[in-house]
């Protein structure tokens, strides 16, 4: 069997699964192919699944603290078990709902392997056996997975990733965490709210070593006063799983080492690209795995695209999208769609968000980034405590923190860390893209009471006007 479209896109996660309904509203004859699971792993195995999760857990928190509230809970236990079904209720509801768009759509899915025979042509090998596709334009949309220790490979009963973290065959009691990037913060928060030991070991001196300095260093307070161990500027040397545990020989900054036993161990020191045995190696260049791009997704080879994880980073689910729905428009803008005007990808305008208790929520540069790239900085900074609806919520921990250039007042960068900061970010986002400065952030009237008016208060703080601190 053979088949023709306009548009091919390989891998349906938040990049594929997006790239194809733009393609499809843009009047093009699209396709998708899929081995796995439509949504892909952020859908699936990632983004939405871990939140449910930690909404559990956050749950599970508030009835423990409940007495700080008023109120009187007693007998509280977390079901393992009540908590993964949950979670994976979610996944199964929205892979239901991809599918759905797909039909929506009138896109069609071709469940299988697909393997690129040029830079416009497939196969795909699945249930329908081996069926060969071509279009005028393929997307590689292909994701990424988790890095392996290559000491130590996880093996999914003692030696975890964040797939087997999602459904654990058991409850960890000592748990070590490998990597103290989102992955690794949010799984160590949700299975100390849920009541194990934990240790984070993390390679570079600070936890969440991409966002500003003072959120790691708040966070890192804040993680050992739940409980945690938080080892920085250490690394682990060796993991030997066993059949009751886990034995670790981990080196600390002062060069120290131990040998620690845990039940469980996750590691979560980044990924690797999907990108080997798919027909990539002549037809694109890689880095590291990685697919070179141009700003609109374009490869070298003349209709081959690539979106998301398999390229270069930062390698987030939102972002992913958004190169998706770039690469469509300009496919369609190739192939004579007047109407659409795509834009290139300004990676300095991307949020990133960090699900933990406390949350972390950034975007654009930090402040020490924005030293380093010449700027003369004024930088804003407001507590939560100074905020009125954070003490009611009981949430009077973390800050806003605001980043600017002296000499413009163009907003360099935001940072943040307290409740619901994931939520909050989007509207320093929104004004990076609309290019804001200091001056329009001051004049824009923030609702009362409201988590929002510490944004405000930071931006006044950056220029020696806050009023509530």
């Amino acid at each position: 069997m053979s088949a023709s479209y306009d548009v091919i896109v390989l891998g349906s996660g938040p990049g594929g699964y997006v790239a194809a309904i733009r393609a499809a509203q843009l009047g093009l004859k699209t396709a998708i192919v899929e081995r796995e699971n439509l949504g892909g792993i952020c859908l699936n195995w990632g983004c939405i699944p871990t939140k449910a999760l930690l909404r559990s857990a956050e749950i599970f928190h508030y009835m423990q603290h409940a007495k700080d509230y008023g109120l009187v809970a007693k007998g509280i236990e977390a079901d393992l078990e009540a908590v993964v079904k949950r979670s994976r209720g979610v996944a199964k509801q929205l892979n239901q709902g991809v599918t759905h768009l797909m039909k929506k759509n009138k896109i069609t899915v071709h469940m299988g392997e697909g393997t690129l025979t040029g830079p416009t042509a497939l196969t795909v090998k699945g249930e329908k056996g081996e069926e060969k596709l071509n279009a005028k334009h393929v997307i590689v949309a292909t994701g990424a997975r988790a890095r392996d220790l290559p000491f130590a490979p996880a093996d999914g009963k003692r030696i975890w990733t964040y797939r087997h973290a999602m459904t654990p065959p058991e409850m960890p009691k000592k748990l070590l965490v490998i990597g103290s990037g989102a992955i690794g913060i949010e799984f160590a928060s949700f299975y100390n709210d849920l009541g194990a030991e934990v240790t984070v070991v993390e390679m570079l001196d600070r936890v969440v070593p991409v966002e500003d300095a003072d959120v790691s260093a708040f966070l890192e307070k804040s993680l050992t006063k739940q409980g945690m161990t938080v080892m920085t500027g250490a690394g682990v040397e060796d993991l030997k799983a066993s059949a009751t545990g886990v034995k670790a020989r981990i080196k600390d900054k002062a060069g120290k080492v131990s040998e620690p036993d845990f039940t469980h161990a996750i590691v979560a020191i980044g990924i690797v690209p999907n990108t080997e045995n798919i027909g990539l190696e002549k037809l694109a260049d890689l880095d590291r795995g990685f697919i070179k791009i141009d700003p609109y997704g374009r490869t070298k080879a003349k209709g081959l695209w690539a979106i998301g994880d398999c390229t270069p980073g930062p390698w987030l689910a939102h972002k992913a999208s958004h190169e998706g729905v770039t690469a469509a428009e300009a496919i369609a803008q190739e192939l004579g769609n007047k109407d659409v005007h795509p834009h290139p990808l300004d990676r300095n305008n991307i949020p990133g968000c960090t699900y933990c208790h406390p949350q972390i929520a950034s975007v654009g540069m930090t402040e020490a980034k924005a030293k380093e790239a010449g700027y003369t900085v004024k930088v804003g900074n407001f507590p939560f405590i100074g905020n009125g609806k954070a003490i009611a919520l009981g949430e009077a921990e973390g800050f806003i923190k605001t980043v600017f250039d002296a000499k413009t007042g163009e907003l360099l960068g935001a940072h943040m860390i307290g409740a619901e900061v994931t939520e909050l970010i989007q509207g320093y986002t929104v004004g990076k893209q609309l290019e804001t400065t200091e001056a329009e952030l001051m004049q824009t009237i923030f609702p009362h009471p409201t988590l929002s008016e510490m944004m405000h208060e930071s931006v006044l703080g950056a220029y020696g006007r806050a009023l509530h601190i």
